[in-house]
């Protein structure tokens, strides 16, 4: 076996994704195997595999988290699992995939998860919402600086940093602009549950149920057509792409006649689920999911002003999960719990009594973890490796912009004290920044979200962000630095020896 072709996918689309191509490609050639990997990330495929080197491959390795089109593979040895195997031990994985490959496309057969012949990828529930979840990341950055400039704009505060006002005044071709810009954010946050309907439904059955999710999901958002006073949020999203997923497989499973056949994905399906799932939202989920959401948004609210440990248990929670598995299942959950509370709430109530106490939690805990480690690496430099210490460099730029996967080579080297450490310190972080007040409108969740970005707090909004984070990234250090141990100091060699008694004393 000496060809090997990859593909690497990961929800986001942004770390995972190039860590798992990088340790594919540094192994492989370590072990003497030409490799080429292709990644899937948010800007879309790159490194594209050519039908030449497919057919000239003798193994495929899919280490993705979202559905991966594998058709291409057919008659091809295929080994599927995801990114993070990679990322941990890109040696154990290629070794695995060449032991436990198997041919794709024989109908009936399985690859890893894979029904091979009745489905182009994984069916697992969270492999639906991460779908979801990567088509909806752009918008969410996008809206949220877009919504940042204009925030930027519009608070105005006095000289002690408190905000006196807040709007924009559209006689001045500044201000026209910024509000314009405002609208802008509001739209694409507006969008992005939809959009994240409309994908997750095509994880389960493909282009037919985009639009039908994507208006169903539009629908059970919009107050105003449900007549309520909330929307449902991502739960009804949720929801109503599983129901119009799993309806358009059971109209895609119907004997059409030839002559609509034609018509059938674009047309048909498509009308006849809209129509359906309008009406499941209008007549029977819309209404329920909506009060529900409103009261949940109302609890939190309460509890927030009526209990002043409130704010910090739900941010420690929050930060304790973004910290636990690095952008995996439980750091997105709450990401994408803190992005409905933050959203939905400030759709309902408007920017002065939006719900920030999720938002601000996972936001300022999202760096610790990789900036933990760094500093550990910094203050306890005998306890840690040469190649740790480079490593730490790598994670040290991540943090900064608040990638937190840049903690995972750490973690998987030692994953019981990393998980302790990194769960601990993210945990601060977030009940601290909860706790503090502070409210995070957008921007990159590490230090330099107070610059880049825009985080309110008074009175002064940097200083208190930035003590916050830098609590949960010494903790984290402590705890890595006193819990390992020195590494041993290996004996020179020869060679070494040789070098140093040939050199000449100073005088």
């Amino acid at each position: 076996m000496k060809n090997i072709v990859a593909v690497t996918a990961c929800a986001a689309g942004i770390a995972h994704t190039y860590m798992a191509a990088e340790s594919l490609e540094k192994t492989a050639k370590e072990l003497g195997y030409n490799i080429k990997v292709e990644t899937n990330g948010a800007i879309g495929a790159e490194n594209e595999l050519a039908s030449e080197e497919i057919e000239q491959a003798d193994l495929v390795i899919i280490a993705a988290d979202i559905r991966v089109d594998m058709v291409r593979f057919t008659g091809k040895k295929l080994y599927q699992t995801n990114s993070i195997a990679a990322i941990e031990d890109a040696a154990g994985l290629i070794e695995t995939a060449i032991q436990k490959g198997e041919i794709f496309g024989e109908k009936g057969t399985k690859v890893g998860k894979v029904q091979i012949g009745n489905d182009k990828g994984k069916t697992n529930f969270f492999t639906h919402i991460m779908s979801g979840i990567s088509y909806m990341v752009p918008m969410v950055i996008a809206a949220g600086l877009i919504l940042t400039i204009a925030n930027l704009y519009a608070f105005q505060r006095d000289d002690m940093g408190r905000i006196v006002e807040w709007g924009f005044d559209t006689k001045t071709t500044m201000g026209l602009l910024m509000s314009h810009l405002f609208q802008v954010g509001q739209v694409g946050f507006k969008l992005m549950i939809p959009l994240f309907a409309g994908f997750v439904a095509k994880s389960i059955a493909d282009k037919p149920a985009i639009a039908p999710a994507m208006i169903g999901a539009y629908i059970a958002n919009d107050p105003e057509l449900l007549g309520t006073k909330a929307g449902g949020g991502f739960i009804a999203a949720i929801i109503v792409a599983f129901i119009v997923g799993y309806m358009v497989k059971l109209l895609k499973k119907i004997k059409w006649p030839k002559i609509v056949q034609p018509i059938v994905p674009i047309m048909i399906i498509p009308f006849i689920a809209t129509l359906i799932i309008s009406l499941i939202v209008f007549y029977v989920i819309g209404e329920p999911i909506a009060f529900g959401m409103d009261k949940m948004y109302a609890g939190l609210t309460w509890l927030n002003d009526n209990y002043s440990s409130a704010p910090l248990l739900i941010g420690m929670i929050c930060g304790a999960m973004i910290g636990f598995d690095l952008g995996g299942p439980v750091n997105k959950t709450a990401l994408v719990f803190a992005t409905a509370i933050f959203t939905d709430t400030l759709a309902k109530y408007g920017v002065n009594d939006a719900n920030f106490v999720p938002q601000t939690a996972v936001q300022a805990a999202i760096s610790v973890a990789p900036l933990g480690v760094w500093v550990a690496t910094r203050f306890f430099k005998n306890k840690f490796s040469k190649d740790e210490k480079v490593a730490a460099s790598a994670a040290l730029g991540m943090g900064l912009v608040g990638v937190t996967e840049g903690a995972i080579p750490f973690v998987a080297a030692d994953p019981v004290r990393m998980i302790i450490a990194n769960v601990t310190g993210s945990a601060v972080a977030g009940g601290l920044a909860a706790a503090s007040g502070a409210r995070f409108f957008g921007g990159i969740g590490s230090p330099l979200g107070t610059f880049i970005g825009y985080i309110d707090h008074q009175p002064i909004p940097f200083l208190s962000w930035i003590l916050c984070i830098t609590a949960g990234i010494a903790v984290t250090a402590l705890i890595i630095g006193f819990s390992r141990k020195p590494v041993p100091v290996a004996p020179p060699n020869e060679e070494e020896i040789r070098s140093e008694g040939n050199e000449q004393p100073n005088f």
